[in-house]
């Protein structure tokens, strides 16, 4: 009979997030799953051959980042150029073709490096070219790898495109769940959005488009115009909104007029969505993945927030990536959502246990996995250790003091981060 050894993780405080806070408690842990969580006491009583690890701080799930795209890790430069959207997509285009798939896997390395330092263990991450899924698999962090369908009017899906992404999918490395995001509306013509869907539904893959993020966007769903318009001018995409002068819709219903939204998608950044557009997004069970760091950096505007929250919307909260953000570190993002909740009127008490909600149990219904953002038996063994206080508000101490103070990462059992004192 096999002797499965169980380590038990033990700290001053647990945040589980399905349950109330448990002072001076354990986690238990055999193998990659956690088979207890509850007070040091009782756990040490049911296993009394555990190895037991005790650390300082607040143990809680790892956190899940909703929206990242880890190759460009060293487009670092790009954040700190001040530069409007349209530019800076029309740059980070041209550069990606002078990478290779050796140097897309070794900059996807530094990000998950960043990720785990920070107490991020699951990820839902946008890969657009060759390299940056191996070392994404080989780290083990939980989530899913989207594989980008981007660059494509209607014909260019048909000769091209369609193709080419199919041949990705197939060749995806397990064990790494893959899903499949169709860049935008103003990426992909209608067939190829279209077509996007069609292979994700029938292969039962989760889908992450962008969605809503300018007024740039705005302008080019409703009237076919602007910078946007010009970028697909520029890149000679016959696309069917340019030609049609507009839908006169937002870019959430135009989505979701060709069948674009539903609990298997969660879209990226939702900045300009108003009341008819988060009514739209809560009916069709759709989550947004907010980046409020990024939204700035690039001035694509402030997403709701507070309406998101009163509204009982569902939320999750991604970096995006190095290129358009400061760091991955998400519980600085988070510092960075609640200030701007509160500047939109969001006053309630449960602020920030429903952002750390958000990116832990929300990040995990994102990416359609139920056994991550939680501490329960059952749940892969990944949590993460923060040097901050113990007393109080866990929910404000993590928001006001956690930023840069992981003190360790645990993902599927193994130590994969320590930091050094």
């Amino acid at each position: 009979m096999d002797v499965v050894l169980v380590t038990l993780h033990c700290a001053p405080l647990v945040v589980p997030m399905i349950g109330d806070p448990i002072a001076d408690a354990a986690v238990a842990v055999a193998d990659d799953r956690v088979v207890g969580v509850g007070e040091r006491g009782e756990l040490a009583a049911a296993y009394p051959a555990a190895r037991v690890r005790t650390w300082p701080g607040l143990l809680l799930p790892g956190l899940v980042n909703a929206h990242s795209h880890l190759q460009y890790t060293d487009f670092a430069d790009l954040a700190g150029r001040d530069l409007e959207f349209a530019e800076w997509i029309g740059i980070l285009t041209e550069r990606r073709w002078t990478y290779s798939p050796e140097q897309w896997a070794e900059s996807t390395r530094r990000g998950i490096h960043g990720m785990l330092g920070s107490g991020t263990t699951a990820c839902a991450d946008i890969v657009s070219d060759p390299g940056p899924l191996t070392p994404t698999v080989r780290s083990g962090l939980a989530g899913a790898s989207y594989i980008e369908a981007v660059a494509a009017d209607s014909a260019g899906w048909q000769t091209r495109l369609l193709a080419q992404t199919l041949h990705r999918l197939d060749k995806a490395p397990p064990p790494r769940t893959v899903g499949l995001s169709p860049h935008s509306l103003y990426t992909l013509g209608e067939e190829a959005i279209r077509g996007c869907y069609r292979i994700a539904r029938r292969r039962g893959l989760r889908l992450h488009p962008h969605l809503a993020e300018t007024a740039a966007e705005v302008e080019y769903v409703a009237k076919g115009s602007g910078r946007l318009a010009d970028y697909a001018e520029r890149f000679g995409w016959d696309m069917e909104l340019v030609r049609a002068g507009g839908s006169g819709r937002t870019p959430t219903a135009e989505l979701d007029a060709i069948g674009g939204l539903g609990p298997d998608v969660h879209i990226a950044h939702g900045v300009h969505c108003d009341a008819a557009d988060r009514a739209l997004l809560r009916s069709r069970g759709t989550p947004v993945a907010l980046c409020v760091r990024s939204n700035r950096i690039l001035g694509a505007g402030e997403p709701p927030v507070a309406a998101y929250l009163v509204e009982g919307s569902p939320i999750a909260i991604g970096t995006d990536s190095l290129a358009s953000a400061p760091s991955h570190d998400l519980l600085e993002e988070l510092a960075a959502v609640r200030d701007l909740a509160r500047r939109q009127g969001y006053a309630a008490a449960d602020l920030e246990r429903r952002l750390v909600e958000a990116v832990t149990l929300g990040g995990a219904l994102a990416v359609g996995q139920d056994d991550i953002g939680r501490l329960a038996p059952g749940a892969r063994a990944d949590f993460a250790v923060f040097a901050v206080p113990t007393t109080g508000d866990p929910y404000q101490a993590l928001i006001d003091h956690g930023s840069g103070r992981c003190l360790a990462t645990v993902l599927a059992g193994r130590i994969v981060h320590r930091q050094s004192t």
